[in-house]
């Protein structure tokens, strides 16, 4: 006994052909028999095709689409209908073909650059460079190392399969030459530093505007600058170029910080300096209209009458004056040593002293 694919084998060997007959003996055989196998019975190889014919009917009846996938489905050559996620049914013997389309997959296409691999967390790049796309000209002629990855998705697949020979290279070949005339109309200092994502997004309605007309089923999600260096031959230089350009830029924020701070500053101090012009020649004329009130209220006085009037100014003048003349002395004729009489700018200590 051996296995049923030693069976299938030995049923399916035919058996020794019968030649014509000859030499007055009985049917010999014309040719010796092949590894000494039996007849197969006509009706063993009947059930044998018609049980292939079933399974090829059975396995050609339906097609599985994925939920990421859509499918295109022809029959003789022509398109009849897209079939969603799911399981279906189609005409069998190779009358429908399906070709599927991932619809709802985002993919990429990368330029200056390969991916090698990626495990989910890290990506491995390819180590040779690729000049002839990613080096290109600015606004300005500098020579600018530009990778970037255009990510776009199948909106349509039967205008991405049957209504372009090969959207993805008429898309790469796009791509590089909207970006190259974006760059190219930009300086290359603004390229390298403050002006990617902008070259990025106005790259991106481009292609879009691009895929559009040519209406291949395709939607450009995002394009993004990954690396914007300057040539490896150049790079020393444009190092030390772009220090000077970060040490100007630091010396101008210094110089616009120190300018905010003095003009306030200075601002703030003649504000301050007229303020107090202003008061004090608003004190001085109050001060004289004041004196020139006071006089005039003494002449009157002094009009009517002048005597009252002029003691009485006498007795003020002597009652500011002496308080400031300080200590008196009263020395007698003949004595060398002063006697202390009394202190005028203490009057009420020497009030409360008693004699002895």
């Amino acid at each position: 006994m051996g296995t049923p694919a030693d069976r299938l084998a030995e049923l399916l060997q035919f058996g020794p052909r019968k030649g014509k007959g000859g030499g007055g003996g009985g049917g010999g055989s014309a040719y010796p028999p092949r590894g000494g196998g039996a007849k197969l019975p006509g009706g063993l190889i009947g059930f044998i095709v018609a049980a292939l014919v079933v399974l090829w009917l059975v396995a050609s009846s339906y097609y599985t689409v994925q939920p990421e996938e859509r499918a295109v489905v022809k029959r003789f050559g022509a398109v009849i209908k897209t079939a969603d996620p799911g399981l279906h049914f189609k005409a069998p013997f190779g009358i429908d073909t399906v070709e599927f389309v991932a619809t709802e997959r985002v993919l990429k296409q990368e330029f200056g650059f390969r991916t090698i691999a990626t495990d989910g967390e890290r990506s491995e790049y390819a180590p040779e460079d690729f000049p002839d796309e990613s080096l290109m000209l600015s606004g300005d002629l500098n020579i600018i190392d530009v990778e970037w990855v255009v990510q776009y998705r199948i909106s349509d697949p039967m205008k991405y399969l049957y209504g372009m020979r090969d959207p993805n290279r008429t898309l790469r070949d796009i791509s590089e030459s909207v970006m190259r005339r974006v760059v190219g109309n930009r300086l290359g200092s603004d390229v390298l530093t403050t002006a990617r994502v902008e070259i990025g997004e106005l790259a991106e309605r481009e292609i879009q505007e691009a895929m559009k007309q040519y209406d291949n089923g395709i939607h450009i999600v995002t394009v993004q600058l990954q690396d914007v260096v300057p040539p490896r031959a150049v790079q020393p230089a444009f190092n030390e170029v772009n220090e000077a350009r970060q040490e100007r830029e630091r010396m101008i924020n210094e110089a616009t910080k120190r300018l905010n701070q003095e003009i306030p500053k200075a601002s703030g101090e003649a504000n301050r300096l007229i303020a107090e012009a202003e008061g004090y020649a608003t004190e001085r004329v109050n001060q004289a209209l004041g004196e020139t009130a006071a006089f005039r209220a003494i002449l009157s006085e002094y009009r009517s009458a002048p005597a009252v009037t002029r003691a009485r100014m006498y007795i003020e003048t002597i009652r500011n004056v002496l308080p400031n003349v300080g200590t008196v002395m009263v020395v007698k004729d003949g004595k060398t040593a002063p006697l202390p009489y009394f202190d005028l700018r203490k009057p009420r200590a020497l009030n409360q002293e008693q004699p002895q």
